[in-house]
């Protein structure tokens, strides 16, 4: 259990100097109790004082990474269980199983298809984030064969999966020095599966079977009297119902319980429990949801590879901090002084649905980005951070009268009642009321040509 606050107190200097950004020494104590606040924060910290503070002041989760340079994959680190308590900090990551009893040709062609995966939303590039292995045919060299093609196809983070210890060994010295995962220890084998793990440092997976959290908690002290420090959970359920109970119960106790044993990353497999390629979608996106680090899937598809991306992107999305792109006037389609003049928020989203629409309709305009501090166009304006003001603020200081020949502005047809404002704020403007979603852009835009 880590200390309280109390116990972190006594540690601390007690000068109560503000320079940790807490008006006292007791305050800064309370708020590492509840890993709200970095002991790096406090410069007068003793030396003997950081080593007995460092387990109350780490995260309840441990930071695990796989992979290197910037390829890596880093989970963990997390201190809530629902991301509006604060935020989630690490996504996460998204592999793909192949196995070294499937034809080369057939196990090359999923590896370059998912390497090869990307898509852009919100100007953000969207790609899974490694290979699993799987030693199926239960063969060392084999398995050792495999890893080393599937490395030359592709520098992306691998999951070495094998309950041989031989067949792990073989396949590190196959892999070259990516730092993969190790999968998976358990209680016949985690001692083998332990020296490998430090030798090669890399990170070990350890599972049991049907949720035993108990065993779970007595194989991670283990490895962890041996010298393993990084460590991934399998807790061995495979159905929709036993892994979100599971999953919960791994998050709640690492984080409300600050359970050391239990303080890891977890690592799910949707299509070992999945009827279809419908089920193993389904699982994927509960485990994305509640609580997986590295998430296995057995099937490669861009059609679910699409709405996984986007369900992670969106779960991982800092709450308190929208994407949002930087306000300013932007050319879509190398616009002339004449061309049309459309307005909206910094929201990211609504960005590249408006630009996205302006740019596919072949014709030139100005898109004008006016701060909103993030928020879309409806919600901006329900918080007063898209009005006339703001709007005539970003006409006058972003370069649109030195750009744009006439005084014509186009607003989004959500805020239509800001129009008589906006005439009083941009005297000699016409304000016109564009259409309300973006997909009817460019038959508004065909009309003013």
């Amino acid at each position: 259990m880590g200390l309280s606050g109390l116990q972190i107190y006594k540690l601390l200097p007690r000068t109560n100097c503000k320079e940790c950004g807490f008006p006292t020494c007791l305050a800064f104590a309370m708020k590492l109790a509840a890993k709200q606040a970095e002991l790096a924060a406090c410069p007068h910290v003793s030396e003997e004082a950081k080593e007995q503070l460092a387990a109350a002041a780490a995260p309840p989760i441990r930071l695990v990474t796989i992979g290197s340079d910037d390829k890596k994959v880093s989970v963990g680190n997390e201190t809530v269980l629902f991301r509006h308590e604060k935020t989630f900090f690490h996504q996460a990551g998204l592999f793909v199983k192949v196995r070294d009893s499937q034809p080369e040709e057939e196990y090359a062609k999923t590896v370059t298809e998912v390497a090869d995966y990307s898509i852009e939303r919100v100007g953000i590039a969207l790609a899974f984030d490694g290979i699993a292995v799987e030693n199926s045919s239960g063969e060392v060299q084999a398995f050792a064969d495999c890893v080393a093609a599937v490395g030359k196809l592709t520098d992306l983070p691998l999951i070495l999966m094998s309950e041989s210890p031989a067949a792990i060994q073989a396949a590190l010295y196959n892999g070259g020095d990516s730092a993969p995962l190790i999968y998976g220890a358990n209680a016949d084998n985690y001692q083998e599966m332990a020296a490998l793990a430090l030798e090669h440092k890399a990170p070990l997976a350890v599972k049991v079977k049907d949720g035993d959290l108990s065993a779970l908690a007595s194989l991670t002290k283990e490895l962890q009297q041996i010298g393993v420090k990084d460590i991934v959970l399998d807790p061995g359920t495979r159905g929709m119902a036993d892994s979100l109970a599971a999953l919960t119960q791994l998050r709640r106790l690492a984080i409300k319980k600050n359970f050391r044993l239990l303080g890891f990353p977890i690592i799910t497999f949707p299509g070992e429990g999945a009827a279809s390629i419908e089920d193993e979608v389904m699982l994927a996106a509960q485990h994305i949801a509640k609580y997986a680090g590295f998430i296995v899937l057995d099937t490669f598809d861009p059609a679910i590879a699409y709405p996984l991306l986007t369900l992670r992107q969106n779960i991982f999305t800092d709450p308190q901090k929208p994407i949002q792109v930087t306000p300013g006037l932007y050319e879509i389609n190398d616009p002339a002084p004449e061309s049309p003049l459309l307005v909206t928020t910094n929201f990211s989203l609504t960005y590249f649905s408006v630009a996205g629409e302006a740019e596919n309709s072949g014709l030139p305009s100005w898109l004008l980005i006016t701060d909103a501090e993030g928020m879309s166009v409806l919600t901006a304006w329900a918080a007063g951070k898209f009005d006339a003001e703001k709007i005539a603020k970003s006409v006058n200081t972003m370069g649109v009268l030195q750009k744009v020949s006439h005084k014509k502005i186009v607003i989004p047809g959500f805020v239509s009642t800001i129009s008589g404002e906006l005439e009083e704020e941009l005297p000699g403007w016409e304000i016109l009321v564009g259409p309300r979603e973006a997909i009817d852009i460019p038959a508004y835009l065909k009309q003013w040509a």
